[in-house]
């Protein structure tokens, strides 16, 4: 009995392409890699032939051809939860929607920041955030590859970023909830490690400050951003004997959380307890109360994020290291309302 031997599409090489479609290595190579210069005929031919014989092209030998690569890192911080994070969602769909247009090829890195990852082959990279992947950003600048961080202003290093004004949103916030007689304003805050999470903190407490306001420790309770975390801290607020009249929470997921804990215990959202939060999450329009929120444009960061790294990309345009502090915007909505008088 005579076996047939199966082609194994590994073993297939660009000659075996050329072969087949009756035409040059290089013609191959030119339709490969999307070179206008080639004859209709010969490109219908050449992918006719790569498709039978189910051809993968090295992206090496892409790279090779073409003198640059087109392949961006996007690297992210990992943390518990990451992909139910709006924040994350917002940044694959705003970054890979834009790749895609831009016949980019995109590869996602969930990383330790603890760890270094192989920068080799990229043709750029999109930090998602500093926390404690610093040495990577440094590594690769120092490798002269192109970068672009997002969501983190970094003012002590020559590369490009893009980053929300968390403060002023954050003030914004909580001067709109003094401007409807709250004084006893808590903070549910993020995790400290990030950027955002410090700056909607001190924005917080610059709205108080400006108002002649205290800042009370007791109000201000830390978090990692999770749900499960967000219901232990309004647990203890709305449990204080002299509970804050409105909450200004790091996050919409959490601010719904501190919703339903509060609505739990008997209390009516807007009139016991006002609540802001921070992202302009979708979910937060669907409760038994819409959010007042702020509103921060993650998927326009995240796609000006990939025309700047276009930029530093292109050898044949000028680069410029750009640092842009892009605005947010209160939503105002139904969970706040003027405080009665007490």
């Amino acid at each position: 009995m005579t076996r047939t031997k199966k082609t194994n599409s590994k073993n297939i090489s660009i000659k075996d392409v050329a072969r087949l479609a009756g035409v040059s290595i290089s013609t191959v190579s030119r339709v490969i890699n999307k070179f206008s210069s080639v004859k209709e005929s010969h490109r219908i031919k050449v992918l006719d032939a790569v498709k039978q014989l189910k051809f993968q092209p090295s992206v090496f030998a892409q790279r090779l051809a073409t003198g640059r690569s087109n392949v961006v890192a996007l690297v992210i911080p990992r943390y518990e939860g990451m992909f139910y994070s709006f924040y994350v969602l917002e940044l694959i769909r705003g970054i890979g929607t834009l790749c895609e247009a831009l016949k980019l090829d995109l590869l996602l890195h969930i990383i330790d920041g603890k760890l270094s990852f192989n920068q080799k082959g990229v043709g750029g990279i999109i930090f998602a955030d500093i926390i404690s992947n610093r040495h990577q950003v440094e590594e690769a600048f120092s490798n002269s590859i192109p970068l672009v961080v997002i969501n983190n202003y970094v003012r002590d290093l020559e590369v490009t970023c893009l980053a929300l004004d968390n403060q002023s949103g954050a003030a914004k916030a909580v001067e709109y909830l003094i401007d409807l007689g709250h004084k006893k304003i808590a903070h549910i805050s993020g995790d400290m490690i990030t950027q955002a999470a410090l700056q909607r903190l001190e924005g917080y407490k610059q709205a108080l400050k400006k108002n002649k306001i205290p800042v009370r420790d007791e109000y201000i309770i830390e978090t990692d951003y999770s749900r499960g975390q967000a219901r232990q801290a309004a647990e203890k607020l709305i449990k204080m004997p002299d509970r804050p009249t409105a909450i200004f929470v790091a996050s919409d997921s959490m601010a719904l959380e501190v919703m339903t804990v509060a609505m739990e215990s008997g209390l009516k959202i807007p009139a016991d307890l006002s609540v802001v939060g921070f992202d302009d999450n979708p979910s937060g329009l669907y409760g038994p109360v819409s959010l007042t929120t702020v509103r921060q444009p993650l998927v326009k960061m995240a796609q000006d994020a990939v025309k700047e790294l276009m930029i530093l990309m292109d050898p044949k345009q000028e680069h410029k290291v750009k640092k842009i502090l892009m605005p947010t915007e209160l939503v105002i909505r139904e969970s706040c309302s003027a405080l009665k008088n007490q």
